[in-house]
């Protein structure tokens, strides 16, 4: 039984009263004070204070059972994070019962589980919800660690974890305890993210894996008060065989170092870009929903965390990955959405931001896209700022026009994002037969179209059925259904996503 006003003991000193064998000595590691060998003090294993390490092991040494309370050395952060590329990871996994001799180090993904998990009543017996375990990585008070480990590659689970699993992909992968079928386009919090910095020279090193959680920053930080920062999404899919593909991730570290250089920001480089990606994706690869059922969001940011005063580029810029399990990102799946035209406001101007995926270019449609959702609306159409009468995008999505069977959709002109979906839609679409123009298209074509579609990386590719223009209402397609060319374009588009499809085009990257 652990005693509350006992002093924080070390992790050897834990892992002894989970396994006496596994200590290397009873007696406490100690280090030197600042006098020498006077005030010579505990080491402890993390960068927490002692007081908050001693806080967070007595709340929950208290919660336990007690005949349970013994275990808790496994809530400690141990001090192995993987920093290696995501091509070296394959060092670290065991192999298949019976296929060759175990490696030297296995790596084990521990997620820590909420405190008194018997008492729970999730009706799964001592293992919590996913749920729970995320709340208490959100509030910080458990730790998720990637340690390593000689034991033996066999997965198992124990009571201070939803899932500990050897990180190697049998083709039945174990999963995060969720209901899938459930999963909408929300905040999920998962295990771990990747923190990297840029040096005052503007070279991004050290990157690593945390627990997921929030950040510090500084309220003089550039992003906080110039808005100096930079955000990317895309996706990772789950095939038939439980293997992981990413899509197009390389363009999407492309897009970013544009962005970066036109707010004066230095970009992490495209290995260093794919690098995070991939080893956040492996660090929450349970995460990952099963085939068909969703996919994990990744958001890459890129951040001014450096504090500065005047308006200036920030002394310092930080590069954050994490990833969370979505479904559809409208509510109502593949149905059509109806979209209200925007007449007083505009998304962006000649000049301006709008080509990049810079954080205020999404500020500022919040407004416009709640008076349209109050009205009974998916979303917001956007005119061009100079004549209000071209069509531009909506909110977080570029916009298409189907009409006699020729696919057109607006013209690059340094106020639309040039999406990643938008350039493969418009690949798969001429590899399929159709004629697809890149042009100025007014809203009376848009109107008069025989079907209109859009594309982005959260809504894939989402039919539209109905547009309002100052007061007129157009629809599109029979009985609110969507028109043929988005379905066929949907399932390319997704077959290719997803691994069903070969990938002729090279756009997929598998993980595992």
């Amino acid at each position: 039984m652990v005693d509350p006003d006992a002093p924080c003991p070390t992790r050897h000193a834990l892992d002894a009263s989970v396994n006496p064998a596994s200590a290397p000595s009873r007696r406490r590691r100690l280090r030197p004070g600042k006098f020498g060998n006077r005030n010579r003090r505990p080491i402890t294993n993390g960068n927490a204070p002692a007081a908050r390490r001693r806080r967070t092991i007595r709340a929950i040494a208290r919660s336990q059972p007690p005949s349970s309370r013994r275990g808790h050395a496994s809530l400690l952060p141990r001090p192995f994070i993987p920093t290696e590329p995501a091509s070296e990871l394959q060092t670290y996994l065991p192999p298949v019962a019976g296929h060759g001799s175990p490696p030297r180090l296995q790596m084990e993904l521990r997620t820590c589980a909420a405190p008194s998990s018997a008492s729970l009543s999730s009706g799964r017996g001592a293992v919590p919800s996913s749920r729970l375990l995320s709340r208490q990585i959100w509030s910080r008070s458990a730790y998720c660690t990637v340690s390593s480990t000689s034991s033996s590659p066999v997965a198992r689970r124990s009571r201070f974890s939803t899932l500990m699993a050897t990180a190697y992909n049998t083709g039945t992968p174990d999963l995060a305890d969720f209901n899938w079928d459930a999963l909408g386009f929300q905040l999920i919090p998962t295990d771990f993210m990747y923190l990297m910095s840029c040096s005052s020279e503007g070279v991004f090193t050290n990157g690593k894996l945390v627990p997921y959680g929030p950040i510090e920053l500084n309220p003089a930080a550039a992003v906080l008060n110039y808005g100096q920062g930079l955000l990317e999404g895309l996706r990772a899919h789950r095939k038939e065989d439980g293997s992981i593909l990413l899509f197009r991730p390389h363009e999407n570290a492309l897009r970013m170092k544009t962005g970066a250089d036109r707010l004066c920001m230095p970009a992490p480089s495209v290995e260093q870009f794919l690098e995070a990606v991939k080893l956040t994706v492996l660090a929450n690869k349970h995460w990952v929903p099963p085939f068909g059922k969703g996919s994990l969001y990744i958001r890459p940011q890129l951040i001014g965390s450096g504090a500065i005063l005047g308006v200036a580029p920030a002394p310092q810029y930080t590069f954050i990955v994490f990833v969370c399990p979505v479904g559809h990102y409208f509510k109502d799946g593949l149905s059509p959405i109806s979209l209200l035209t925007e007449e007083e406001y505009h998304r962006a101007a000649p000049g301006g931001t709008g080509d990049i995926k810079t954080i205020g270019n999404y500020a500022s449609v919040v407004s416009a896209q709640r008076r349209a959702k109050e009205k009974g609306h998916s979303d917001v159409l956007y005119l061009d700022p100079i004549h209000n009468k071209f069509v531009e995008e909506v909110s977080s999505c570029n916009i298409f026009m189907v009409k006699d069977n020729v696919i057109s959709t607006p013209l690059l002109t340094g106020t639309i994002l040039p999406g990643i979906t938008r350039r493969s839609v418009i690949e798969i679409s001429q590899n399929l037969g159709f004629q697809v123009e890149e042009r100025p298209i007014t809203i009376d074509e848009l109107l008069g179209a025989d079907e209109v579609f859009c594309t982005g990386t959260a809504v894939v590719v989402s039919p539209v059925g109905s547009i309002t223009y100052r007061g007129r209402r157009v629809e599109y397609g029979k009985n609110q259904e969507a028109g043929a060319v988005s379905q066929q374009l949907y399932a390319a588009f997704t077959a290719i996503q997803k691994g069903v499809t070969e990938d002729r085009m090279g756009w997929t990257l598998q993980l595992a």
